[in-house]
């Protein structure tokens, strides 16, 4: 297994320890919490890097990659959902776009294509880590604001900038690859 699969990897073992310290009490906890998601974001950047520079692209990162992503962007946003920090209805339409291309990349397999992820999707993922990380920062539970109603202006603007790019990137991941479920 080649290092660029092995931070892959990482990335998925990360998001227990990401959950863990999010669900504790505490703004401190929050903080360590966001550590922890920031060092398993850069891992998404860096097996990429890797993967790139040294021609290490494989079939399993291009299908396992966006898997990692989605395991630790739905980890976040079901956590900041249940702390009341998101708005269950953005939580769900961006789990819906997810298990969407999911689905769509599970019937290219079938027929032996594997489709990797595209820049718009790549860009919805990079607003989807800033975002939660912007709430979970910048939105206290319950409503409360560690950094006044600003700071939360702020992370719900990059989260609707999330919503968008997620639909949208949705749309067209379908649109682009239409022609694997062209016998439906």
């Amino acid at each position: 297994m080649n290092l660029p699969n092995k931070l892959t990897l990482l990335r998925i073992c990360m998001i227990p320890f990401f959950v863990l310290f999010a669900k504790l009490p505490g703004f401190g906890m929050q903080v360590v919490a966001v550590i922890v998601y920031i060092l398993a974001c850069a891992t998404d950047a860096l097996d990429g890097r890797i993967a790139r520079s040294r021609n290490l692209i494989t079939n399993f990162g291009k299908f396992m990659d966006p898997i990692a992503d989605k395991l630790l962007v739905m980890s976040a946003m079901i956590v900041l959902t249940a702390q009341g920090r998101m708005p269950d209805w953005v939580c769900i339409l961006m789990l819906a776009r997810e298990f969407l291309v999911s689905g769509f990349r599970l019937v290219a397999v079938e027929n032996g294509r594997v489709i990797a992820a595209g820049p718009l999707g790549k860009l919805k993922t990079v607003f989807q880590m800033v975002s939660t990380i912007a709430l979970m920062l910048l939105v206290a539970r319950d409503g409360q604001h560690p950094l006044g109603s600003g700071g939360a202006v702020f992370a719900y603007a990059l989260m609707y900038i999330a919503l968008v790019l997620t639909v949208v990137s949705g749309f067209d991941y379908i649109w682009r690859n239409k022609d694997c479920i062209s016998d439906m």
